[in-house]
């Protein structure tokens, strides 16, 4: 973006230049300083387009919780002193 504004305002510039500049001696070569400018406008604005990267920006991290699943399995219980069923969550 830097090289394309850059190139904007030296092509600005210069034309501003060349049209400040005509007076009454160089009024009959105005077409041919008009095309000169514009090639040379065009090939700065040109250049800095052909040589811009398109910007890329990296998807942001998806973050995806592991499935569980509830199944009734036999845990060990102290106060009972006995194995229990109980619902507990397991990776599906």
């Amino acid at each position: 973006m830097k090289k394309t504004l850059t190139a904007l305002v030296a092509a600005g510039t210069l034309a501003i230049a060349l049209a400040g500049s005509a007076n009454q001696a160089s009024a009959q070569r105005g077409l041919g300083v008009g095309l000169a400018a514009g090639f040379i406008g065009g090939a700065i604005v040109g250049s800095a387009i052909a040589n811009s990267r398109p910007a890329y920006i990296a998807p942001a991290p998806v973050v995806v919780a592991p499935a569980t699943c509830v199944v009734e399995q036999p845990v060990w219980s102290p106060r009972l002193g006995a194995y229990v069923m109980r619902p507990v969550r397991v990776a599906c």
